[in-house]
């Protein structure tokens, strides 16, 4: 497994909802002082108001033009692009009974705070969103897994659970102190 990042300049991070993929991205951010961007803070605006799918796609893939960058999130429109520049490809491959779990976690955890990487969006979960969650596995996964497989291989780490996100995490610190 990948555990010497000194020369990832950019990481794409995906996978299902809940898994945790913005919480590793700050996290990689900070020990490996690389800038962060959670998608979901390109595409929406306050309240939860979405921008045009135009508007976003054309700031995600200007920011994956840039040298250096970890960026969080799925949008398929633009994942082609995103997974080309990548250094490292990490998805977080896991069942929708854990998808749910984490969740219904964050959500219960900070239902009606606002959203530290979404100012002005409070913590909510919405009938769309949990169809999208149920459904994760079957409908997007596969689309991220397609793409994933036109990418060379050794850029990629696939995580199945939640253990091993956080003892990989525990390595990469060690060797970055």
């Amino acid at each position: 497994m990948k555990e010497e990042l000194k020369d990832v300049k950019r990481i794409a991070i995906v996978g299902g909802p809940g898994t945790g993929k913005t919480t590793l991205a700050q996290k990689l951010s900070e020990i490996l002082k690389l800038p962060a961007l959670h998608l979901d803070s390109v595409n929406f605006k306050r309240n939860w108001e979405k921008i045009d799918d135009k508007t976003r796609d054309s700031i995600i893939l200007e920011k994956a033009k840039e040298e250096y960058w970890i960026i969080d999130g799925n949008y398929v429109g633009t994942l082609p692009k995103r997974l080309e520049r990548a250094d490292l490809v990490i998805l977080l491959d896991y069942s929708t009974a854990s998808i749910i779990k984490g969740v219904l976690e964050r959500t219960i955890r900070n239902l009606n705070k606002e959203k530290k990487e979404l100012p002005g969006c409070k913590e909510r979960i919405s009938w769309h969103f949990l169809k999208y969650m149920i459904t994760f596995r079957k409908k997007k996964r596969k689309q991220i897994k397609e793409n994933i497989n036109k990418i060379p291989k050794e850029k990629v780490i696939i995580f199945r659970k939640r253990k091993e996100v956080n003892k990989w995490l525990a390595n990469i610190q060690n060797k970055a102190n």
